[in-house]
């Protein structure tokens, strides 16, 4: 039994290696696209009145590290959105940082989701956290998914049991010229 036991260990050890380096290639991508500027297209779920169809879209990398990355944003002159990606404990969480144009935070932030698996180097998904579902009911059946293929970021959400879904795509071979600052 000791002999089962221990393998089972070793394996699970190994395996957990391997999620975080996916997890960790994931992040690193970020790295190099600190400081940079995209602009993105609606690919789906934007609609008249959502306050996105007809805006410029653009994301910033604004700041990069091993353990956390913020992404703005920007939808037309509205600066109040962030992406925060952190990794902690060999797991990936996306949280929705959103503010006032004073900077100071929204009644609704800091919601999303953690990654329960280590995805791979060009997806993450996020099913809404335990925080989220307290703090805003329905978004309790969100799930929230980023991709990256080297040319492109698209970031995703799904409400499930509904037909609510958006998705917005940059093109990350692009990077374009901008002053823009969160806040």
């Amino acid at each position: 039994m000791r002999i089962f036991f221990f393998i089972i260990l070793f394996v699970s050890s190994i395996s957990y290696g391997q999620d975080q380096s996916e997890t960790k290639k994931f992040l690193e991508q970020f790295k190099l696209l600190e400081g940079q500027y995209f602009e993105g297209e609606i690919v789906a779920g934007g609609k008249e009145g959502d306050g996105f169809a007809g805006q410029k879209l653009m994301m910033q990398v604004k700041s990069y590290s091993d353990r956390e990355v913020k992404i703005p944003f920007y939808v037309g002159e509205d600066k109040s959105r962030t992406w925060v990606l952190t990794y902690s404990n060999h797991t990936l969480t996306l949280k929705h940082d959103h503010r006032h144009a004073d900077g100071s935070p929204d009644a609704v932030t800091f919601y999303g989701g953690t990654a329960n698996n280590s995805g791979s180097e060009t997806f993450q998904m996020f099913p809404a956290d335990q925080e989220t579902c307290q703090m805003i009911d329905y978004a309790c059946y969100n799930v929230w998914w980023i991709t990256m293929d080297g040319s492109t970021f698209t970031y995703n959400l799904r409400r499930i049991g509904t037909d609510r879904f958006f998705s917005v795509t940059f093109d990350l071979s692009k990077p374009v010229l901008s002053d823009f600052q969160p806040w």
